[in-house]
C-alpha cells in the first residue's frame, strides 16, 4: 500500500532534516513467518540467557524474518486481566478523589511534554559499532512529536517529546544489548535517568532479531522501565522496511500503555481499546483489506500498533489517545 501524503511528507521532511535517521523505541513484532533453524551451541548459550525476566512488563518488536524464542509482550489472558483489573482499580481511585467530571476534564485538556534521555551502548567510535550521529537521535524525536501529534494522519494525543540528553556509552558487555539477561539489567541500574516520567531510550546492536522492546507502565519506578532500540532501525538505517521511525513510535506506545492491536486475537476485549477493529493475529508487511474477525472493521493494518511495515502504518485513534492519556495520570504523572 503506498503513503498517504502527509505521511510521505513527514518521511522526506523527518531525514531531510536532520540528516539520516531517528532513534525507536520498542515492541515485538514480526512480519513474515520465520523458518526454524538449527542453532549453534554459542547462540543457545544466549538464548539460554534471555530468560524474560517480566513476560507481564515487556513488549517488543521483532524483524520478520528472525527466529526468536519468546515474545516478551505476548501476554496470557491471565496476565492481560490482572494488568487491567489493577488499572481499572487506581483509576477508580483517583476519580474517587478528584472527581469524575474533573478527571474527564483533566483528560481532554492534558498537554503533556516527556523528557527524553537517550544511551547510546556502543561497541567501539565507529558508525558499525553503533556510534549512531545525534542528528538520527533528534530525527526520531522528530518523527515521535509528528506520530503523536496526529501530524501523519492518526488521531491527536496529549504527547509531546523534548530530547532531554544523549549519553554514551562504550561497553562490550552491553553490546549486543540481550532481552531479559542480566546484562541488561545492569546497564539499566547504572544508566536510568530521571523519574516516571522520563523516557530513558536505548540503542545499540539487540540480539535474535528484534527491533526493540518497551515496558508497560507500573505502579512502581522499576529499574527496567523504558525503551529499547536497534540502532539501524532508525530512518536511513539498514534494517530495511523498519528504518523510518515508526518501532520508536510503537514502543513508546507501549510504554505508555498499549496493546498490540491483535492482543486478544478475535475475543473479548482485545486491546481494551473500542475503536481498533480486532484482529486474529499480526499483520506483516502491508496486506491492504485483510480481514481476519468477523466483528465489523477490516483489520487495522495502518495502526503504529500492528507489526506492518513502517511505511504501512500512520496512525493512533482517539481510543487509544484517551487510553494513553489515562494511564499517564494513573501511573506516570
Amino acid at each position: 500500500m503506498g503513503l498517504r501524503p502527509v505521511l510521505l511528507h513527514r518521511r522526506i521532511a523527518g531525514i531531510a532534516s536532520t540528516s539520516m535517521a531517528l532513534v525507536l523505541g520498542v515492541a515485538t513484532v514480526g512480519l513474515l513467518p520465520a523458518a526454524t533453524t538449527a542453532a549453534s551451541p554459542a547462540a543457545a548459550a544466549v538464548v539460554a540467557d534471555e530468560h524474560c525476566e517480566d513476560p507481564t512488563g515487556t513488549a517488543a518488536r521483532v524483524r520478520g524474518d528472525a527466529v526468536v524464542k519468546h515474545d516478551p509482550n505476548e501476554l496470557t489472558m491471565a496476565q492481560l486481566h490482572q494488568r487491567e483489573a489493577e488499572f481499572a482499580d487506581l483509576l477508580q481511585e483517583r476519580a474517587k478523589r478528584v472527581g469524575q467530571r474533573t478527571l474527564s476534564a483533566q483528560a481532554a485538556a492534558a498537554s503533556v511534554t516527556i523528557p527524553v534521555v537517550v544511551h547510546v551502548i556502543r561497541r567501539d567510535t565507529t558508525r558499525a559499532g553503533g556510534n549512531i550521529p545525534d542528528s538520527m537521535i533528534q530525527s526520531q524525536i522528530n518523527v515521535l512529536n509528528q506520530s503523536f501529534a496526529g501530524a501523519t494522519g492518526g488521531a491527536a494525543t496529549a504527547f509531546a517529546f523534548q530530547l532531554q540528553s544523549i549519553n554514551r556509552v562504550t561497553n562490550t558487555a552491553w553490546y549486543p544489548i540481550r532481552q531479559g539477561t542480566s546484562a541488561e539489567r545492569q546497564m539499566k541500574t547504572q544508566l536510568r535517568q530521571g523519574n516516571k516520567a522520563t523516557l530513558n531510550i536505548y540503542l545499540g546492536e539487540l540480539s535474535n532479531g528484534l527491533l526493540g522492546w518497551a515496558t508497560f507502565p507500573q505502579s512502581t519506578l522499576n529499574v527496567m522501565d523504558g525503551v529499547v532500540v536497534l540502532s539501524e532501525s532508525l530512518p536511513g538505517g539498514t534494517a530495511t522496511n523498519y528504518n523510518q521511525g515508526d518501532t520508536g513510535t510503537h514502543e513508546v506506545g507501549h510504554w505508555l500503555n498499549l496493546y498490540h492491536t491483535f492482543q486478544g486475537g478475535c475475543s473479548g476485549q482485545g486491546d481494551q481499546v473500542a475503536d481498533t477493529p480486532a484482529e486474529a493475529s499480526p499483520a506483516y508487511q502491508c496486506p491492504t483489506g485483510r480481514d481476519t474477525c468477523s466483528s465489523p472493521g477490516l483489520d487495522p493494518i495502518t495502526n503504529f500498533m500492528d507489526y506492518t511495515f513502517d511505511s504501512c502504518m500512520y496512525q493512533f485513534t482517539p481510543g487509544q489517545a484517551t487510553r494513553m492519556i489515562n494511564a499517564w495520570n494513573t501511573y506516570r504523572a
